[in-house]
């Protein structure tokens, strides 16, 4: 896989297009159910707001982040959840420009770290660019819950390299968070951005082997969709295991998608 761009002008560019896809919303569309049970569209960017005031806070002024995240422990899910009800009374305006502000202020804040650094995140520290992916992991997950509660195709850009490589990074989450060990295998992935280029990583003659779409690899690392209705092929048993417990996040899995919820969102529509 080539050298990619900025992680952080990429994150600008996502949550701008985050922005113009929520901005024209009237009150009724922002109260929409989106696929997640009991979270709103106002839910969603509400989360973004708490997960990128975090990301920024541990740049800016990380003992305030490591207080933070010691009064939070190992809830923070729970916390997450608690202080989305700070937000939803916050006409739907204000709440736009928070996002913004909480956005920029983390994307300037991490970009200012020192490549060579790293900033305290929840379980270790992190690289900057790191933390970086993992936010344009969850603008692009937390972004397509938006789109299909409105029922939107999303065009895919090569910005999702920023996912495919730090779902690299996070390959065994699945497997830790339903408490089963860690194969001793590498897997073998070999995608098609959207671009037309292919991003390809581990051993080449690996027995163990996922091909495919690479937008359609970041939608199951993200749970958004079922392994399904995705132009994905696993190859060798632990693979195709694999391919069932996809997720590039810590914690519950949730309950993921069903095969054809998504059928009457048309690409290009």
């Amino acid at each position: 896989m080539t050298d990619l761009p900025d992680v952080f002008a990429d994150l600008a560019a996502e949550g701008a297009d985050i922005d113009a896809m929520v901005a024209p919303l009237t009150e009724a569309e922002w109260a929409l159910p989106t696929p997640a049970p009991g979270w709103t569209v106002k839910h969603q960017i509400a989360h973004l707001i708490y997960i990128f005031g975090a990301a920024g806070l541990s740049a800016s002024d990380p003992e305030a982040f490591k207080a933070m995240a010691a009064k939070v422990g190992a809830n923070f899910d729970a916390a997450v959840n608690a202080a989305l009800a700070d937000y939803l009374d916050i006409p739907t305006g204000a709440l736009i420009e928070r996002w913004r502000q909480q956005r920029d202020a983390a994307v300037k804040a991490l970009a200012a770290v020192p490549r060579d650094q790293v900033v305290p995140w929840l379980v270790r520290p992190l690289p900057p660019t790191v933390l970086g992916s993992a936010g344009y992991m969850e603008m692009f997950a937390h972004g397509q819950d938006i789109r299909d509660a409105l029922g939107v195709w999303r065009e895919p850009t090569d910005r999702i390299g920023h996912l495919f490589g730090f779902a690299l990074l996070t390959w065994d989450f699945g497997y830790q968070a339903r408490g089963l060990p860690t194969p001793d295998v590498q897997l073998r992935f070999e995608l098609t951005a959207p671009s037309g280029a292919t991003w390809a990583y581990g051993p080449e003659d690996a027995e163990n082997r996922i091909t495919g779409s690479a937008h359609d690899f970041c939608l199951l690392v993200v749970r958004r969709r079922h392994r399904d209705d995705l132009d994905l092929t696993a190859t060798g048993a632990e693979a195709d295991r694999w391919m069932d417990l996809a997720q590039a996040y810590r914690g519950p899995a949730g309950d993921g998608r069903m095969p054809g919820q998504f059928a009457h969102i048309k690409a290009g529509v």
